[in-house]
Order: C-alpha cells, then structure tokens, then sequence
C-alpha cells in the first residue's frame, strides 16, 4: 500500500484540475484528455518529489475574434493549445499558425513549463503563418472534416474509430444541463412494444432519431481538388500551391488557388486556364473565411453546424482505442467526397501525414515500447501508455492490411503459388491465411486446425506478455475473420525475410517435432516465464536420437532477429491438451468424463487447456496439499504447529463450500508449510524431522507432485503430441501424463458445476452470447463444452434463461462454422444476394425462399463448363458456380443440427426455425443480431417480417456491408488496476472515503494510460457514481453516470449487456435528481434494449420492470405500473425462488399499488405473502417482518371500512355514492429509499454534516499536501457499511468478487 499512498496526492491535483478545467472551458478540447504528458511524479526509492503540474490561465489572441481566457497545465505541451484552438468553435478554421508570446514564436514540442516568462494571465498571440503545400491540403482536409463532423457515416461505416452514441437522444438534450427549477411536465406513458408481454420487438428504435435535427444542414454541393494540378512552373513562381474548385449551395462554380498567402478565386473555368486573381478575389488566410463571403447559405449552414458541434459531448466525438462496428445501419446517402476518393486510391497507406520519413516500422515500435524502463510508477505509466498507443495503431494498420487482402488489394509475395498458399506484406505486416499449407496440419486436422491455430497462437502471445519478460519477445498478432476467411496479421522480425527458416531457428522444430533444436538463452528465459505459466521443461527426442531440453511446446520457435532479440513465435500450444477431446490409444478417461460421452473425436487434435483453467487446478491442489499435511501434522501432535493448524481448519470448515479462498487463508496455510520446512533445515529433533519428511511426501503424493519433498505441479506441453518421441528414462513422464488428465477432469467435475452455482446465486447473469462465453471463460472452460453445459443447464428449471441463451449460442455458432464455408470463393458479385439468402435459409418462415443469380455469372457458366474439369482450383479464386442457390432451409437447418452434434456433442432435436423459436421461446430479432455480430454482417435498419410464409424476409438490398471480426490482446493499465481493486476492498470494509480516493486515483491512471476512452474507464467511472451517489453527491453521481453511458455505448457497443446496466443505474441517479420523465426515458430505453438482447425472461428484466413500476406508482399512473410490478414479480419467483426477500420487495411493491388502486383483498393477499417471507426468513423481531405487520393492519382497516361502506350502500341507509378512496400519492423520498433498496444501494450512515467537512477536507488537502493525509485518514474510515442478508451482485461486469456496494 505505502508506494499507493504515496501517489495520492498527485493524483489528487491531477483530478480535481481535470474538473476544473471542464468547468472553466467546455470547449475544451478532448485532445488535452488524450494526451495528458506523463504523469511526471518522480520517485526514487524513499522519497517522492512533487512536480508541480499547476493548472493556470492564459489569455489567446486570435486575429478577428475578442481575447480569450483558456486553462492549461505546466506539463502540457504548446501543441495542445493548437488542438483545442482547431477545435474551438471561434478559431476552429484556422490551421495554418503559430503562437507567440513576446513576438517569440513557440516551439510545437516544447512543455509549457519550459517556455520562459509563460504565466498566470500571459497572453499568447495566434499568427497566421504563410502556407506551404502540405499545410495547403492539411487544410483543405480540416475544412472537410469539419463540414462531416456530425455525420454519422463514419460511424455505420466502421472508419476512423468512430462509433455510435445515443443517450443524449434518448434524454432529448443533454441531462446535466437540465434546470432543476421548473418541474418537467411529466409523461410518462411507455411505448406499446415495451409494455409486458409485447409480442414484436421492432428494431428502429434501436436506432432513434434526433427531433431537432432538420433536414442535412447542406453547407456546400461540392469541393474538390481541380483537375488543373499541380500548378506549372511558373505559376509555382508566383506562390501557387494547389487548385480547388467549388460548388456552392447557390449552385454557382468558383475555381480556386490556395497560395501562400491564403486562399483566392481565379478566373479558371472548366475549358480554360486562367489563374489569374478574379476581382473580387475575396484573398483570405482561411478556406472557410472566403466560403463565407461567397455564399451566403454557407454563411448561415455553417454557424449552425458549428453550434450543433460544439454542442456535443465530447465523449460522443473523442475516437475510441479500437474500432467498432454496428450490426445494423440504415441505407446513407454517398455523397461526392474526393478526399475520401483519394484516400482509398491513392498509393499510400494513410500513414498519418505528418509523420516524416516512410512507413511505420511496427515491429520496431512494438518491441521498443516494451523496452522501456519500469522501475517506478511514472516510468510505468509511460511505458504502459506507448504500449497501449502503439497496439491500438497497429491494430487499426492490421485491420486495414487484412481487408485490403481479402478484397484482392495487395499483392502477394509469392504470386506463383495458388491462392490460399499466397503471403502479403503491407505497411510492413505480414498477412497468411487460415488454410493448411503444404499439408502443414496434416496430423492435426488438416484446415480445420489451421483455422484454429492462430487463434490459439493469439492466447499464447497474451500469456507471455501478460507474464512481461525482459529479453523476451513475441510478435505483435492480430487475427481477423472477414468475408469467411481467417487472415493472421504479424509484425515481421528483422532480417526473417532475407533467410531460410531452417537458418533461422534456434530453438524448437519447424517440422512437430523430427529436427530438434534448444538454445541456452532461451532455456533461461522461457523457464522464467515458465514457472508463471506452470511449464514444465521437459526433454524430447529428436530424430537424430538426441536428448533435446525444450521449456515448451515443440512447435514454439525461437529466432534471434537482426537486432539482437529473442523472439518466440507459433505458441500455439503454450497449454497442455486437452484429453477430453483427443482419442488417444490405450488411455482411459476417469468415470465422470466417460459418464459424460468423452473423449469426444473433434475436428482437429490443438485443443488446449486455457490459462484460467490451469491456474483454477493449480490453486486446487495446493489447498489440498496443505489441508493434507495439516491434518498430519494434527495427527502428530506437534504442538508448536499446532495453533496455525487449528485456525486453518476452523476456517476451511466455513469455507468448504466456496472456491475462491481468501488470500488470508492461503497465508495461514504458506505459514504451516514454512514452520514444517524449517524444522527440517533446523534439523530440530530427529524424529520430527523425518515425520515432517514423511508428511510432505505423502502430501505431495496425494496430489500428484511432481517432486517428493515439495509441492509441484506444471505442466508437459508435449505429452500427448503426435510425432513428439519422449525419452524413455524419464520417470515422472506418467505423472505429468496424469496432470494433464486430471487438469481435464477438474474441468468438468469442478469447473463445469462452479459455472452453474455462479448463475444460480446471480454472482453471474449472462444476457446474451458474448456474456455468456465470458462469464464461461472467466472459469477456464472453453467454448467446445458448451454442448455440455447446455444439457446440464436444461435440468435446472431456474437457469431456464441461461439454456435459453446457451442453446441459441450453440445453433448460431453452428450456423457460423457453415456461413464461414458458405462464403468461402463465393464470386464478390453474388456477395449480398448470398448472404441474404443464407440469412432467409436460417431465420424465414417461408419454406423456398428464391434467390436472383445474378445474370454474369449464368453467361459464364455455359462457357466454362468444358474448361472447369481439369484446372485445380483453389478456395480464394471466386468459382462460377451457383451452388449456394441451391440451399434451401431444410438443408441449411439439417446441417446445422449436424454441426451442432459434430463440433459442441449437442443434439438438436428440431430441424426449422420456427420450431426452433418456439422449442426456447426467442425472438428472431434476437438471433439475427447474434448471428450478424458473430459473422460480420451488417444489414439495413428496416422493420423485417419473419412470420409471414408467403414473403421471404431478406433481399439483397438489406446486407448493407461486411466488417471484420479482429481479436487481439489488450494491453493493461496495471497500477490503476491495483488501485481499483484496493479501492474496492477498501470499500468492502467500509472505508468509502479511502476507497473513494483510490478509485479517483485509478481513473486518472486509466486516463493517463488509456487516453479518454476505455472499457475500464467506463467501469471505473460507474463505481465513482455508485460512490459519489451513497455519499449523497446525487448531482456528481449523475455526471459520473452519464459520462460512464456514453462512454460504453461507444466502446461496448449500443446494445451491449454492460450498456442496459449503465442505463438503469443512470436511471436512479436522474430520478434522485428529480428528473423524472428523464429517468422513465432511460428505463424504457434499458428495457428495450434489454427485449432485444435477451427477450422477456431474465433476471436483469425483474430489476428494471421494478424501477419502472415503482416509478410509474410515484407519477400516479397505477394501471401501467401494476403491469410493470406483476411482471417484475413473476420474474423473481421463478428465478429467485418463492422464498427469496426479493420476492418479498416484489409482493410488496404490488401489494402498494392494489392498494392505491382500491383493491384491499387483492393488496392484502399480496402483503401476507410477504409477511410469511419475512417472518421464515428473518424472524418475529426484524424490523422488516414489524414493518410488514403494519401494513397488513393497515390495509385490513381500510378494507373494513370501504367493505361497512358497500354495506351501508346495499341496504339503503346512505343515499349517496362510494365516496372517493383516500389515497395519498407517495412522496419523492419514500420512493427514492424503495429504488434503493430494489437496486441494492444500502445507505452508510453518514449526516450530511459530515460530508459537507469531507468536502471541505478534501478541498484542503489539496493545498496542504501530503502532510495533512495521515490526521484525516480515519475519521470517515469508521463509519462502515450494512448490508441486506440475501444480496448477491448481478452486475455482469465484474468477474472479480464484486464490492458489497454493487449489489444489486
């Protein structure tokens, strides 16, 4: 903790001067997030110096525009003033300048700290500087991008790392600015296709327009570069630099020059050549300057494009790390845009301009980062951040790379070769496709392990550098999935290209294990990362009948690059294999697995163990061994060990049941190993000594040890490879073989049912398949168990929405293995009514849906037919036939149910769509976006009809594009980890303020790391709301939340689980707020999002038909609400049991609106359930079960009354009516306390006097400094938490144990 401590403080000022400066300057731009210089917090070992990063204002003179004040930071440099200055919304046409302070012209790269007599109140001048041809078109391109900048094609398009991002829609404008005076005018009616038990979900929703966005703000036809460049020489003597020309709105043509000195009109036409100045020439510095004076629509359109820009959230413009792709889009209109024209023509790489110099050496890039010191925390952030930048660029280069590939862009290194053998190299990436080369794979499985191998070669990379080696290297990998090919992108080893690999290799075997070779170096370094894999190093037998020492698989190789590095490559099989899906002679699997139909032969013999499975083993074993030895050593009787002895037993008795002991624990048990390893080296007494000996070797033993005197287990990578020959006198070689059994076994009779435990006490709530495959993996089970789990999850009639899901991932990951096939050679003129034909096959009621061949191809096929026979063809040469019209949904539907028994051992058991959607109860909406997000596809945002049998579903104009697939590792912010889950347990202990803190201080290294956008970040910032929120900060909970909204559906996608549960958080905090129709708004989004995903059953529904409900009841509006509530309450009996205290809130809940509805005996049927809940499961005395009590009392008065009333009424003593029933609607207060306790927020008791001097606190110490940390350091520390019994997290982003404050 000290060195956390230590960088508090910084962090600190870091933060608070983040918000500062949002407050100070909204347009500020995001670039200062981006490109926050390092944290510059030196550190040597004792001591930490403050630098200090002051923030301080400076006043910016921009020719034309009044002085104004900006914020910035000592530590930034003078090209973010540059930045936020493009961006400004009064300077942002200006590119081309300098800034001066004192008539000294400021260096780009300079740090401000480092400008002399820059301070408080300087004032900087903006120059306009003279052009020169690369700052002609760099403006020309501003001016381009400003005009698109609030066009959402690059979103749909998938370019430029932008993405889609709707919540201020949803809110219609954006929530913080809301005014809290005037109450909203308050309506609240859902629309219809949310409401419960809605038949359709209808996608156009998903993608809502903005009201007040009019008609295209069209502020130019056209510009472009004229066909008169370059300018002649001579005119090149007169400054000219480029030639544009112009169309305005108006529809008059102006010909162009950008000279020098700024641009003017010329008298050019389309026929003549006439540069000479027109006059009027209208000479301005700035593009935009003379559009304004030319055209008065332009004038108008573009002020209001500017403010609809600079109106945005920055987080709906900031690019994010990765690109995202959207599913679904609507047709856009193609508008003449030649900068784009030029960018996919021309011959470079769209390596960005400014870079001097040629392409980007990647491997370079990426290995030098990785040298970077690391000795301290700023080092770190550096190195992690150069790290994170440089991954993301190559990612993005290898995207484009592998496209370009796949669309017969690039040309192949070995252009002789056929098709699927062909290598390409572009922008210094090395592409291969997923195909047996030279029989390569033969053994294995032939394509259908090479198709797998550089997926599995991908997780090896992540381990070692994950495990972080100096000396050792991997290669920068990516692998994409695109048009139904697998393309593997590499970063090339200097000097691999000039050699034969035979030279090259100097460890490992290029041939699985016949030539053999090892290298000391690397012996030394893999065992290093060895002992953190669990490797084993192991000899082999090459063919020479040597011994060779490897310390892993055979196939991993080592070669020495011209640069002097080590690197290892092909780590396909970094795990061992997996025996539960290889048939290997002569060896019997345990009970359980034959129990369970394995071994299963499957389609290629690299199935491995992952890591989290080997880690989850080994972490077993060793709780066994030590619970082992300890009850000897009991059994002893020693009585010095006793005492630790007895406290591990107590506390493994409480524990049996849970997997993750705590790392208390695992202390206890380290301790009592040492105290029996010390009496041996002591050599105390004798006969302890040997005992002790004796107990540690039957301990190791029972657990299968590799050493006796020791605990020991790792892995043999190679025991069960075909063709790797193992030395015969190795006497542990059944040992290892037998680890590697058991590792296979603890996965299915441990790891398979914790998987099941964790979705049956919601610790995990899976809502969709790519959930449910993490939630899968987190427990190290891979994806080919999912047959397996699907049965297991059909026997518990409580998971029903996980088989649900399960069965759904099963047939569409089928369905994807045949699209892959499907797809492969099929002719790019046929693409789209392929895939929509594919698309009909797979999900359309009508049973022959027709296809239109298009009519080319028909005209070749007669001609060719004669030639066909004899050439050999290969799968990437497009053929001609029209097989794939030929498909039908029989077919299609019968090879999916082979595929489905093949590859996951599950047996289908109907053989059509629509009786499959009613076998688990689906919507088809749901399976199409499963089925587009995992294959690439994306269609036309339209209505789509699935049930009619006379009209086929799809055609070709709806497949709108394909986008790739791309896995790759994502590199870590390691300290801002550490501080977030120190953060978190703090705050499990109940120390909110410490927690709080660190929490800020992870964000900030997320921040620095990361730049502004991040999956992390969005998580942190949720934590910091949920924080912000129990301590009574509603007002900053609600901003956390909302930048946490935005940030995921930018960086998680618009749908995505994670997005639904940042909505429904967002959602309270508006509510607390007072925005009430807001907070409907967002849970009526959260809900059909959540219909979409997953459909009407599942947990998270009951949770977000409660809020709704609830709310619903506070506005009055008690006939919707009831629907809402009932609902709600129905989901949580069948998922959480009739005894849960959820279902006990829920019988509640309805109870109060029957109530308010006049329905007594309904409302106290409903009440005494809850009652006898409370009273089975707390007891006479809780003060919930006294609360319940009261209400039932209550309703039975009222119930008597209204009944006497009735009475009075029939036998005619009164004359008048029923009189009104006297409801009084709740109050705002008493309803924010029921959300709470629905959304499993308990309060800490804390006044609101104590925050208010947290506050004043906090604020002092960021002026005193370190000093003043320790005094206040307890004070709010001791006021802890209470927690409801029966709460368990349901939020699906926390695989680690989550905070008791999550729970929801």
């Amino acid at each position: 903790m000290s060195s956390t401590d230590e960088f508090m403080e910084k962090g600190e000022i870091e933060s608070t001067k983040e918000n500062e400066k949002e407050k100070t300057d909204g347009e500020k731009d995001e670039g200062a997030e981006e490109k926050k210089e390092e944290c510059t917090s030196c550190k040597t070992d004792q001591e930490v110096v403050f630098i200090q990063d002051l923030g301080f204002t400076v006043k910016v003179a921009a020719p034309g525009v009044e002085p104004f004040d900006i914020q910035v930071s000592s530590m930034e440099l003078v090209q973010e003033i540059h930045q936020l200055l493009m961006d400004r919304e009064d300077t942002c046409h200006r590119t081309c300048f300098s800034l001066q302070l004192d008539g000294i012209t400021l260096d780009n790269f300079a740090e401000l700290k480092t400008v002399e007599g820059l301070k408080e109140g300087s004032l900087i001048k903006v120059v306009e500087e003279p052009y020169t041809m690369r700052e002609a078109r760099i403006h020309t391109r501003h001016v381009r991008d400003l005009l698109k900048s609030i066009d959402l094609c690059d979103s749909y398009n998938g370019v430029d790392c932008a993405s889609l991002c709707f919540l201020n829609t949803v809110c219609a404008g954006d929530i913080m600015e809301k005014k809290r005076s005037r109450p909203e005018s308050v309506d609240c009616t859902p629309p219809e296709f949310i409401l419960p038990g809605a038949k359709d979900v209808p996608l156009l929703p998903l993608h809502p327009a903005t009201r007040e966005q009019p008609a295209k703000l069209n502020c130019l036809k056209v510009v472009t570069p004229s066909g008169w460049n370059p300018p002649p020489g001579y005119r090149k003597l007169h400054g000219d630099l480029l030639y544009l020309q112009v169309i305005t709105a108006e529809e008059k043509h102006y010909h162009i020059t950008a000279s020098t000195r700024g641009f003017f009109v010329n008298h050019c036409t389309e026929e003549e050549f006439n540069p000479k100045a027109a006059s009027p020439s209208y000479l301005s510095h700035s593009l935009i300057e003379l559009l304004n004076q030319v055209s008065p629509m332009f004038k108008r359109n573009f002020s209001l494009l500017q403010k609809r820009r600079t109106g945005r959230h920055p987080y709906e413009r900031v690019p994010t790390p990765y690109q995202m792709y959207s599913w679904i889009g609507p047709q856009l209109d193609h508008n003449i845009d030649t900068i784009r024209a030029e960018d996919a023509f021309s011959s470079k790489l769209g390596y960005e301009e400014h870079i001097p110099g040629q392409t980007r050496d990647w491997n370079e890039e990426l290995q030098t980062t990785r040298e970077l010191p690391r000795k301290n925390l700023p080092e770190r952030l550096l190195r992690e951040r150069a790290i994170f930048k440089v991954h993301s660029d190559f990612v993005s280069a290898a995207t484009r790379g592998a496209m370009a590939v796949i669309d017969g862009n690039v040309m192949a290194i070995n252009p002789g070769e056929e098709a699927k053998m062909q290598m390409f190299i572009w922008n210094n990436i090395f592409f291969s496709l997923g195909f047996d080369v030279k029989d390569h794979y033969k053994d294995l499985g032939g394509d259908a392990a090479a198709f797998v191998a550089p997926r599995n070669d991908l997780q090896g990379v992540k381990v070692y550098n994950a495990v972080d080696l100096e000396g050792l290297f991997t290669l920068g990998t990516v692998v994409l999935d695109y048009r139904g090919y697998r393309v593997t992108a590499q970063s090339i080893i200097p000097g691999i290209l000039e050699r034969e690999q035979e030279q090259s290799v100097v460890y490992g075997s290029i041939d699985f294990g016949k030539t053999v070779v090892t290298h000391a170096k690397y012996l030394d370094l893999l065992q290093k990362a060895g002992n953190q894999l669990k490797i084993l190093p192991h000899k082999v037998v090459n063919d020479k009948q040597e011994d060779v020492e490897l310390c892993s698989s055979v196939e991993c190789k080592g070669i020495i690059g011209n640069d002097g590095r080590h690197y290892i490559l092909d780590l396909l099989r970094t795990f061992p294999p997996d025996v539960n899906f290889l048939k290997i002679e002569g060896m019997e699997l345990s009970k359980e697995a034959q129990a369970l139909g394995f071994p299963i032969e499957h389609k290629h013999k690299l199935s491995c163990l992952r890591q989290e499975l080997i880690d989850a083993f080994v972490e077993s074993r060793y709780m066994m061994f030590i619970k082992y030895a300890a009850v000897q050593l009991q059994q002893l009787g020693l009585k010095k060990q006793m005492e630790p002895v007895k406290q591990i037993e107590v506390k493994k008795e409480k524990e049996e049941g849970s997997e993750k002991e705590s790392e208390m624990e695992e202390d206890e048990a380290k301790r009592i190993v040492e105290s029996m390893t010390d009496s041996i080296t002591s050599g105390e007494k004798k006969e302890v000594e040997d005992s002790t000996k004796q107990i540690v070797k039957k301990a190791a033993l029972a657990v299968g040890s590799l050493k006796e005197t020791e605990f020991d287990i790792r892995f043999n990578p190679d025991v069960f490879s075909p063709g790797v020959i193992h030395p015969k006198d190795n006497s542990n070689f059944k040992k290892e073989c037998q680890l590697v059994q058991d590792a296979a076994d603890f996965l299915i009779t441990v790891q398979i049912p914790a998987f099941i435990r964790d979705c049956l006490d919601h610790s995990t709530a899976p809502m969709d398949g790519a959930t449910l495959a993490d939630a899968i993996h987190n427990r190290g089970i891979n994806m080919r168990y999912l047959g397996k789990i699907t049965e297991m999850l059909g026997k518990v009639p409580q998971l029903e929405y996980v088989y649900v899901i399960a069965v759904s991932e099963v047939v569409m990951r089928s369905a994807k293995h045949l699209f892959t096939l499907f797809l492969q050679g099929m002719d790019m003129l046929s693409l789209s009514c392929s895939i929509s034909h594919f698309l009909n096959c797979l999900l359309s009621s009508c049973p022959t849906p027709s296809c239109t061949v298009p009519d080319q191809i028909h005209k070749k096929r007669s001609r060719n037919r004669s030639k066909k026979a004899t050439t050999k063809t290969s799968p990437l040469t497009p053929t001609d036939s029209v097989e794939w019209a030929n498909l039908t949904p029989k077919t299609l539907w019968a090879q999916i149910k082979a595929e489905a028994k093949s590859y996951f051992d599950w047996n289908l058991s109907i053989d059509g769509i629509d009786a499959f959607v009613d076998l688990i109860n689906l919507n088809k909406m749901t399976l199409l976006r499963s089925f587009c997000q995992k294959t690439g596809v994306q269609i036309m945002l339209r209505e789509y009809q699935f049930d009619n049998e006379k009209v086929q579903s799809f055609s070709e104009e709806d497949i709108v594009n394909m986008y790739p697939i791309v896995k790759h590792i994502n590199p870590r912010a390691t300290d801002a980890y550490n501080f977030y889950t120190t953060g978190q347990s703090k705050i499990q202990q109940g120390f909110l303020k410490d927690g709080y803190e660190l929490i800020s201080e992870a964000l900030n290294l997320l921040n620095n790391v990361y730049g502004a956008m991040h999956p992390e970040i969005a998580q942190c910032l949720r934590m910091l709301a949920r924080l912000n929120y129990i301590m009574g900060d509603h007002m900053e909970a609600m901003s956390c939340q909302q930048k946490a909204v935005l940030m995921s559906e930018r960086v998680n996608g618009i749908d995505h689980p994670y997005t639904i549960t940042e909505y429904t958080h967002l959602a309270l905090y508006c509510f607390a707020n007072t925005q009430v129709s807001t907070a409907l708004k967002l849970l009526y989004r959260a809900r059909y999002l959540a219909l979409l995903v997953t459909g009407e059953n599942h947990p998270e529904l009951a949770l977000i038909d409660s809020n709704i409900g609830l709310i619903l009841h506070a506005v009055g509006e008690y006939d919707i609400s009831l629907r809402f509530l009932e609902k709600a309450l129905q989901l949580n009996l069948t998922y959480h049991g009739p005894k849960s205290l959820k279902v006990a809130v829920s019988y509640h809940l309805v109870a109060r609106t029957q109530s308010c509805m006049g329905d007594f005996r309904s409302a106290l049927t409903n009440e005494k359930e809850t009652f006898t809940i409370y009273k089975t499961q707390l007891g006479e005395e809780h003060e919930k079960t006294k609360e319940s009590g009261e209400c039932l009392r209550h309703l039975t008065q009222q119930a008597v009354v209204l009944q006497k009333k009735m009475n009075d009424i029939y036998q005619g003593k009164t004359k008048t009516g029923l009189p009104p029933i006297q409801i009084q609607p709740p109050s705002m207060g008493s309803v924010l306390d029921m959300l709470n306790i629905i959304n499993g927020i308990l309060f800490v008791q804390i006044s609101q006097q104590d925050i208010e001097n947290f506050k004043k606190e906090y604020e002092m110490r960021q002026k005193d400094g370190p000093a003043k940390k320790a005094e206040i350091e307890g004070e709010l520390g001791t006021k802890s938490l209470k927690m409801d019994p029966e709460e368990k997290s349901c939020s699906p982003e926390e695989s680690s144990p989550s905070p008791a404050i999550e729970s929801s």
